[in-house]
């Protein structure tokens, strides 16, 4: 596959097999995907259906893919090499009559005849692949960019052989055997490059698809290990993992002290530690020791296959751009061949011979191989940088949405927030007004007295006050605990002879047990509140604790020119103080908000002319993530399957929101660079060659670096800036 048009001719080849319900095919990647009924048509019926219209298909992700890939590397470079030398030798052939006029007949006859000869392997061998490709779509009535191509080969050669054997006939005395050999050399110098590039641009995707080793080390009966095929094993077995490979299956680790590396699958960056009686993720990597697990799942019930399910259908759906192309390229080599044919009947008076190179040339240079790989190469190069940091696309089209994005709409609990809470303010009786931090012992008595209580209840202020006293550790013996649901916990504690009945909780609970309810003004503010029968003791308020980067990446998206709104179906005060911290305008805070309501406010947004960016949990939010132009969702707080988003974010990086609307503003910038490039480049070269400036080598250079200059364009979105998007 070369082009749109080989794309479409794959899809229209499968679509016409009964049976066959769906297919997606992208030239960028080589891949397809096919959906059938089992009662009507077999994989063999459609697979043959491909071999009949010239194509060769292979099941994506194993070995057998793999294999196929570096045999048509082999004969690529085969191709290449032998296009090369002699290249280089019908070049050495054709240089002296340019250097000297003393040259006889005899001899001029002899270098001809040579260079005949050197370029027969070039036309049956190396430029075989254009010839039968063109073949194959004549044979079927379909166009490819193979077709101008394999004409223009054949077309120069037929007509210098022509003008070899009868010097003085129609076609005259001029032969461009140099021309054909360089232009064949260079195209396919172009072709692997692309290939090459494109391997880079689809790496970090492949990287992951493929990242299952198709062996493992399985434990016998015996102890000792034998290394089987990874579809032998089963649930229950023990493998043994060695330092470099990976985890082919979801499991538990027996015995082993290792690190692995998750980033592809969790977004952690960092090596994670993992030892006996820990889970380790098949598709991650084992990067110290020899280690042993029990497999607890495999295939399918793996967190790794939800993952390149995912991958899979983004790298397969085509951008608007990409199908807009791929439906014109049919149209546009028509179109080619028409212009060529007028080339030449406009200098068919001067010299046939001239004429017919001058369509070669049209032919060559009009190939709309630039147009083609504009918009998947940059595409596939973004989704690959972002899976490397963690950040996965369910369809590729979420990055020309993302470019146009003014507005991002946060969730609080679970997106700008983590799931703790930290210590702002403690109020005591001696301490009316309240303090940060503990730093005296009266009050290290009552946040352990506190604590000693909140062990006994499981609500999240309690859990709350226990990381807050989680230094602490001789706590008092608390007697006759009793947690009071949705209000508190009480109990009673011996302070030295005196029993002190202790109420921990709301302030309406607490205030019931006491003698004197009065505590000062500032300590209303408080979410804890401890008593005795005589009255207050002691109050704490807590507030969230943001996401690290959350200020970082609120600065990030305004420094690109981004409207910043918080809904979040928590109480007002607890959501305009997260909305203070982060210096958010008062009128962009939503509180106390319903799904209904965060669904309606996000209407009146669009209906304001904003393009919205959603950010939520993926299951909470799903109405409102549903409605947004595009969603994101963080992948560790519900499993895949239930996200609901456009891009799920596997690791807990905030910043991700900013570098990935960044990085969908950047890839537009290179799509529209590398249409503007190909459109350029053909509105400049077409009337050269159609005027005769341009020779045939000179027009197979030009098609073959305008390939390769657009995909080494987007090769740039492969590679994040050095510095982030941000004011910090």
């Amino acid at each position: 596959m070369h082009c749109g048009s080989c794309a479409l001719n794959v899809e229209r080849a499968l679509r016409a097999v009964p049976g066959v319900k769906q297919v997606t095919v992208n030239g960028a990647t080589h891949r397809a995907e096919v959906v059938w009924r089992e009662d009507t048509v077999k994989p063999s019926q459609w697979l043959n259906a491909l071999h009949e219209a010239g194509y060769e298909a292979v099941p994506a992700n194993d070995h057998v893919s793999r294999a196929e890939g570096q045999k048509e590397v082999r004969r690529q470079l085969w191709r290449w090499a032998v296009a090369g030398f002699c290249m280089m030798q019908v070049m050495m052939y054709a240089l002296p009559p340019y250097v000297s006029t003393d040259i006889s007949s005899e001899m001029m006859s002899l270098l001809r005849w040579a260079a005949w000869v050197l370029t027969l392997p070039v036309m049956f061998f190396s430029a075989d692949v254009f010839t039968t490709s063109a073949w194959r779509d004549l044979k079927r009535g379909t166009i490819s960019m193979d077709l101008p191509v394999a004409i223009g080969i054949w077309v120069s050669f037929l007509v210098s052989s022509a003008a070899m054997f009868n010097p003085n006939g129609f076609w005259g005395n001029e032969v461009y055997f140099d021309s054909i050999t360089m232009f064949v050399f260079f195209l396919l110098t172009g072709r692997w490059l692309e290939a090459r590039m494109r391997e880079r641009t689809a790496g970090s995707l492949e990287a992951l698809i493929n990242r299952l080793p198709p062996a493992v080390h399985r434990q016998r009966s015996d102890g000792e290990f034998d290394t089987v095929g990874l579809a032998m094993v089963k649930p229950g077995d023990v493998l043994q993992v060695r330092p470099g490979e990976v985890f082919a299956a979801d499991g538990q680790l027996l015995s082993g002290h290792t690190l692995v590396e998750e980033a592809l699958l969790s977004g952690e960056s960092e090596p994670l530690e993992r030892r006996a009686g820990e889970a380790v993720l098949a598709g991650s990597h084992n990067l110290r020791e020899t280690v042993t697990m029990q497999v607890t799942a495999l295939g399918e019930s793996t967190r790794y296959a939800s993952i390149v399910k995912l991958m899979q259908t983004a790298s397969l759906h085509k951008p608007r751009l990409a199908a807009l192309a791929d439906r014109i390229a049919k149209p546009f080599l028509l179109t080619v061949l028409w212009v060529a044919a007028l080339a030449a009947a406009w200098a068919w008076g001067d010299s046939p011979s001239k004429a017919i190179m001058i369509a070669v040339s049209v032919l060559i240079v009009t190939c709309p191989c630039a147009l083609s790989l504009a918009t998947p190469s940059a595409m596939l190069a973004a989704a690959g940088n972002l899976a490397r940091q963690g950040v996965l696309l369910r369809d590729v089209q979420s990055l020309e949405t993302l470019s146009h994005v003014n507005a991002v709409v946060f969730d609080k609990t679970g997106t700008l927030t983590s799931d703790r809470m930290e210590l702002q303010n403690l109020f005591t009786p001696e301490h009316p007004q309240g303090v940060s931090t503990l730093n005296s012992s009266d009050l290290y008595r009552w946040v352990s007295l506190t604590a000693a209580m909140a062990e006994h209840s499981w609500h999240p202020f309690a859990r709350a006050v226990l990381q807050m006293a989680h230094a602490v550790s001789n706590k008092p013996h608390v007697q006759q605990v009793q947690e009071h649901v949705g209000q508190g916990v009480s109990a009673t504690w011996m302070d030295g002879p005196e029993r002190r009945d202790l109420r921990m909780g709301s302030l309406v609970f607490c205030q019931a047990g006491a003698a004197c309810a009065e505590l000062p003004e500032a300590a209303h503010t408080a979410q804890v509140h401890l008593f005795d029968q005589h009255g207050w003791l002691a109050s704490f308020a807590f507030r969230e604790v943001l996401r690290p980067d959350a200020m970082q990446t609120m600065d990030a998206l305004r420094q690109q020119g981004i409207d910043i709104y918080l809904m979040s179906g928590d109480k007002a005060v607890a959501v305009d103080a997260v909305a203070k911290r982060l210096a958010l305008d008062p009128m962009h805070v939503y509180a106390a908000c319903k799904p209904d309501d965060k669904l309606s406010y996000l209407k009146d947004l669009q209906a304001a002319g904003k393009r919205v960016a959603m950010v939520g949990d993926g299951f909470n939010d799903m109405p409102v993530m549903a409605g947004a132009h595009v969603s994101f969702a963080f992948g560790q707080a519900v499993p895949l399957a239930q996200a609901r988003s456009d891009v799920v974010v596997l690791g807990h990086q905030l910043m991700s929101v900013a570098h990935t609307i960044a990085l969908g503003r950047r890839s537009m910038r290179v799509v529209r660079h590398n249409l503007t490039w190909a459109a350029t480049y053909n509105a400049v070269c077409v009337p050269l060659a159609f005027m005769g400036y341009m020779p045939a080598w000179v027009a197979g250079l030009g098609m073959a670096l305008s390939s390769v200059v657009v995909v080494m364009y987007s090769l740039q979105l492969a590679v994040s800036p050095q510095k982030p998007v941000t004011s910090h």
